[in-house]
């Protein structure tokens, strides 16, 4: 009798056990973090800034506000960076997730506690900031460490998953934090929020003796930081025809140095979304602020109801996730079939076009807002829709352009940068608001609906010498170049 041998099927990859614990967690973190943004602003008007609506004071109170508000946002996104590294050399991810939790549990219930003195509830806001920040960088890269070589296949889908978790909160809690101030008051507005922090926090730690926990690697002095001080402090040193980052390839490795180089060749593709990024995140300050003066009545024939201001920015979230599967496999393919190739440069001028697009609508309305009208909350939509088509062009095409243009060593660096300029746009905003609450010239000519012309004009400015700039742009894929990482190239363009 003959033996048969069969050849075993191979083992089916399994989602690591820590996966629901880290996907939990970030569903109920961001429905605190864009939970208690949903209402700031509108809270800090009515609370501190102008609390009896007196008309003539309304522009300062919205500048005192908005200012306030950017600045926490700038610190939230600057934080990024020195989380990441604080937890690659010191810490690890674990531990740096989960005590710098802690103190962003702390932060939501100083907002909670202080939602009466202004003091207290800007040292809450700073907390807070420090809290959403610090954990930022190590939480996606989290993810990645739970996978090896059995399931790296299943990596997209958790990934998948986990920015739906991002999306899943946020919208929850958009419409259910404005719901609970106007029924219910601050106290509880910024408290339930805090609740969800805790809850992230309990999730995370659960989950402790199921991570895959990678130790910190002690100080990388191959990194952009050493790199940069060591050529800028060598300028002399170099020869002639070489970059400034080229004195660099004796004391640190060569391929790093590239690397470096290559950072800041995104760097300067990456300035250009300044623009959009001074301005985005005042869909979920200034705007809450127009939608409250403006006809919210949604009335769909069958029913009809009122949309609370901080609820408007859930058509974002909506927006966003009809648009990313429409442009990924209707539009930038049509483009391409006609001989348009929707080049991440194009697509980034594209929407900062749109973005500028965006203000010039809520200019109108503010226009109408200053002579007395009351223009319906449709036209505010219409304004998220533009924005929304504008944020998948910039902000997705910004994070591929990073991973694409940087060396494998550089991708979580160009992560950190790429919070930074968020940062960096948030505080722009907060400069000019600054300058409105402080009076003179700005605050007489920033006057209305003058600010959102302003700010089409920034933007406006921005994509002229972008369209001049980007041509002359050197790019360097290190994807389509199999042998980029491993070879050093002459750069034409002395960095």
């Amino acid at each position: 009798m003959q033996e048969s041998h069969t050849t075993p099927a191979p083992s089916k990859s399994r989602f690591p056990k820590s996966v629901p614990y880290i996907i939990g967690n970030e569903a109920a973190e961001r429905f605190s973090f864009y939970g208690m943004r949903s209402i700031l602003t509108l809270f800090l008007v009515n609370q501190f800034f102008n609390p009896n609506h007196i008309a003539t004071l309304n522009d300062v109170a919205n500048a005192k506000a908005n200012k306030l508000h950017h600045l926490f946002v700038m610190v939230a996104y600057a934080l990024p960076f020195v989380g990441g590294m604080l937890a690659d050399w010191f810490t690890g991810k674990y531990k740096l997730i989960l005590y710098v939790s802690m103190i962003y549990c702390l932060g939501h219930l100083l907002l909670a506690m202080f939602d009466g003195g202004l003091g207290g509830f800007e040292l809450g806001l700073l907390v807070v900031a420090i809290g959403a920040g610090g954990i930022k960088s190590c939480v996606s890269a989290n993810v990645g460490d739970q996978f090896d070589a059995t399931n790296q296949d299943l990596l997209s889908k958790v990934y998948g998953w986990f920015y739906f978790s991002i999306n899943a909160g946020s919208m929850i809690s958009t419409v259910a934090i404005p719901w609970t101030y106007e029924h219910f008051g601050p106290r509880w507005a910024f408290g339930i929020p805090g609740v969800l922090m805790a809850l992230a926090t309990i999730i995370f730690f659960s989950g402790r003796k199921k991570y895959v926990k990678v130790p910190p690697q002690g100080v990388n002095r191959n990194n952009l930081v050493f790199i940069t001080w060591y050529a800028l402090t060598h300028l002399g040193q170099r020869k002639p025809g070489q970059s400034m980052f080229d004195v660099a390839k004796g004391p640190y490795d060569p391929e790093r140095v590239e690397g470096v180089k290559a950072v800041y060749r995104v760097i300067a593709v990456f300035f250009f979304t300044l623009a959009f990024w001074a301005v985005w995140d005042q869909c979920l300050s200034e705007w809450t602020l127009y939608a409250e003066k403006m006809n919210r009545v949604i009335n769909l024939g069958f029913t009809s109801f009122t949309v609370l201001p901080g609820q408007l920015s859930t058509v974002n979230t909506v927006f966003l996730l009809m648009f990313i599967p429409f442009f990924n496999y209707v539009v930038y393919p049509w483009f391409d079939k006609i001989g348009l190739k929707t080049t991440p440069l194009r697509r980034l001028g594209t929407g900062l076009i749109l973005t500028a697009l965006s203000f010039v609508v809520i200019g109108i309305i503010h226009t109408r807002l200053d002579h007395g009208g009351t223009p319906s909350i449709w036209w505010q939509v219409f304004a998220f829709m533009i924005l929304s088509a504008a944020e998948v062009l910039v902000s997705i095409t910004g994070l591929e352009y990073a991973y694409t243009h940087s060396p494998k060593s550089m991708k979580s660096t160009m992560t950190g940068i790429w919070f930074l300029v968020v940062s960096f746009g948030n505080l722009i905003t907060a400069l000019v608001n600054g300058l409105i609450e402080d009076g003179g010239w700005w605050a007489h000519n920033l006057k209305g609906a003058n600010y959102e012309w302003f700010f089409v004009i920034f933007i406006a400015v921005f994509v002229v010498v972008f369209l001049f700039v980007s041509p002359r742009l050197k790019e360097r894929n290190y994807i389509t170049d199999p042998y980029v990482d491993n070879q050093v190239i002459s750069d034409t363009h002395n960095l």
